[in-house]
């Protein structure tokens, strides 16, 4: 991996290079998948919502 192009995960707090950035916030590529499988029965599932949460709000600001 590069470190150059590397970005901090707003999920795992992680540096990756793969990954989507959604709402100028990064989310590494394996967060991603494991937010889409994660069943809402699931314990990992409110902090997902929690950070989420974060990014609408920086969009609303």
């Amino acid at each position: 991996m590069d470190r150059q192009s590397e970005s901090c995960c707003m999920i795992c707090g992680e540096m990756k290079s793969e990954g989507i950035v959604v709402v100028h916030q990064f989310i590494c590529s394996g967060c991603e998948q494991e937010i889409v499988r994660t069943d809402v029965k699931d314990a990992k599932y409110p902090i997902f919502i929690d950070r989420m949460r974060k990014l609408w709000m920086q969009l609303q600001a």
